[in-house]
């Protein structure tokens, strides 16, 4: 089941898929829980637990694919996101490729029911090329930006030319769930943030309470959370604390 309010219906495709097309609407937050931290044993359990509206009624499910080159771990792949469509129809599954060959995996991520496909920016040479290639098999762009990458040329490119729908901020070293929250990459996300004030910016490593207040102020309004959400003792409680600091985020910068 689906929140009344979440528009993104991977059913209905109009509402979100050409966003860069359309009139600039107001930015939302959107609680975005990464499976890479459930319990793969009862994984469709697990997703439902957070969707449902008596769970938190997250916006989005985030799920890594890795190839173990790019990043130095292996994850799940088509399969599962098939897996995932077959039981939630609806739902907006934003698939997060770690993969070092982004262009491969795009017919078949689509083709198994991502809604979303972000690609790291240092694993193509031909980043416009490659979202225009996305968007054309019907899913959202979304690039993604390791920790030591900052506003490059080419990430201003591909902003400015609207080819991306979203930026993703790794906040940990891509590949583990786990990790610290590096909190050098808010200065990075306050810069993407000032530039481009409609920019649906993602941030993902991490976070939790504490983080997710600091990178929402910051200017994030999509937060990434896995063993914050999928390991609390109260899911719901721990969605409606990361939405309320991501809201609370989106209004702050909306007055500076």
């Amino acid at each position: 089941m689906m929140t009344e309010f979440n528009r993104y219906n991977h059913e209905d495709k109009s509402t979100w898929l050409n966003a860069v097309e359309r009139p600039k609407a107001p930015l939302e937050a959107i609680i975005n829980p990464s499976i890479l931290a459930a319990d793969f044993c009862k994984l469709g359990d697990e997703v439902a637990s957070v969707v449902s509206p008596a769970g938190g009624g997250v916006e989005w499910i985030h799920v890594d694919v890795m190839d173990g080159h790019m990043v130095p771990n292996i994850s799940i792949g088509p399969c599962v996101i098939s897996s995932l469509r077959a039981r939630f129809p609806k739902l907006f599954l934003d698939v997060h490729c770690m993969v070092s060959d982004p262009k491969k995996w795009v017919p078949v991520v689509s083709k198994a029911g991502g809604s979303g496909y972000t690609f790291h920016i240092e694993a193509t040479d031909d980043s416009k090329g490659l979202a225009e290639y996305i968007r054309a098999h019907g899913m959202q762009v979304g690039v993604a930006v390791k920790p030591a990458t900052n506003l490059t040329q080419e990430l201003r490119e591909l902003l400015e030319g609207h080819y991306v729908d979203q930026v993703l901020v790794m906040t940990v070293e891509p590949g583990f769930g786990g990790q610290s929250f590096m909190s050098e990459r808010l200065s990075f996300i306050s810069e993407l943030r000032r530039n481009y004030p409609d920019l649906n910016i993602g941030v993902d490593g991490g976070i939790g309470p504490g983080t997710a207040e600091m990178a929402a102020d910051a200017g994030a309004n999509i937060l990434i959370a896995g063993t914050s959400v999928f390991r609390a003792g109260d899911r719901k409680a721990a969605i409606e604390e990361l939405r309320a600091s991501a809201k609370s985020g989106i209004f702050k910068n909306s007055r500076t």
